[in-house]
């Protein structure tokens, strides 16, 4: 028997001109986990991610998502993804429920005004679903991004780098939404330069370096190929977003504040 699989890559690799970014990347994501993809700018994690959405070819390996083949099913594969990139691909013209009902008609769905209730009301917007995205705060819009992309509920769904340039609070209700997703069954492939983000949300974590995954596990198996630690006493003082959470409060809803842009 073989172990299910939602992504399976192997011996992927991309070049631009001479610059060789993928150079045989192997990797392996069981459904309804997250996977975080580490690595230093220019290591190639988005274009792993372009490759599996089927936004880029490959030039040589194999990759499948959901069961379908990037190269031989990119239908199939992009009808069982939601990709969501470092910046909100939202309307700001438009209000959070019109957004959701667009994607929804234009994926021929029917009752789009009860499938964007419903997400409205899954992702905390509810309050928020009739004013203009460009009231929205920047958490607010990351979570609307999220929801449209889960308009016909793909079961894998990609996550670039999902909280660049957020404030801590915005990133926490991202946070909240990317656990939620996983608790309900989505798989997630998380890139993301902040491992702090890696730690709280990823089953398991794969490092990218100079092209390949040169290191994959738990966050437990990744410590134990670290030497033995040292046990030392130090005062630890508080961070800036330490104090600023404590201030805010981590749980404040900036819709509750009345943030607006």
């Amino acid at each position: 028997m073989t172990t299910p699989t939602a992504i399976r890559v192997a011996g992927l690799t991309k070049s631009y001109g001479d610059r060789l970014v993928l150079a045989g990347v192997d990797l392996s994501v069981a459904p309804g986990t997250v996977v975080a993809l580490l690595g230093s700018n220019g290591a190639g994690k988005t274009t792993t991610v372009q490759i599996l959405a089927t936004l880029l070819r490959a030039d040589s390996g194999e990759a499948a998502v959901a069961g379908h083949d990037v190269a031989t099913d990119p239908a199939g594969v992009r009808a069982s993804i939601s990709l969501t990139g470092q910046f909100t691909a939202v309307d700001e013209v438009l209000t959070g429920r019109e957004n959701l009902m667009l994607v929804a008609r234009l994926r021929h769905l029917q009752d789009a005004g009860v499938l964007a209730d419903e997400l409205l009301d899954r992702f905390g917007l509810v309050e928020a679903a009739r004013r203009r995205v460009a009231t929205y705060s920047g958490g607010m819009r990351r979570r609307l991004d999220i929801a449209m992309g889960l308009v016909g509920d793909p079961p894998v769904l990609f996550l670039d780098e999902p909280t660049t340039g957020l404030d801590p609070q915005a990133r926490l209700e991202v946070w909240r939404t990317v656990r939620d997703l996983a608790g309900a069954g989505t798989t997630v492939l998380l890139t993301t330069q902040y491992l702090d983000e890696a730690e709280q949300l990823a089953d398991r974590i794969a490092i990218l370096h100079q092209g390949r995954i040169i290191a994959e596990g738990t966050l437990a198996e990744l410590r134990c190929l670290m030497p033995p630690a040292t046990v030392e006493y130090v005062e630890r003082q508080p961070t800036l977003e330490d104090v600023l959470l404590a201030i805010v409060g981590p749980d404040t809803r900036p819709q509750e504040i009345g943030t607006t842009r």
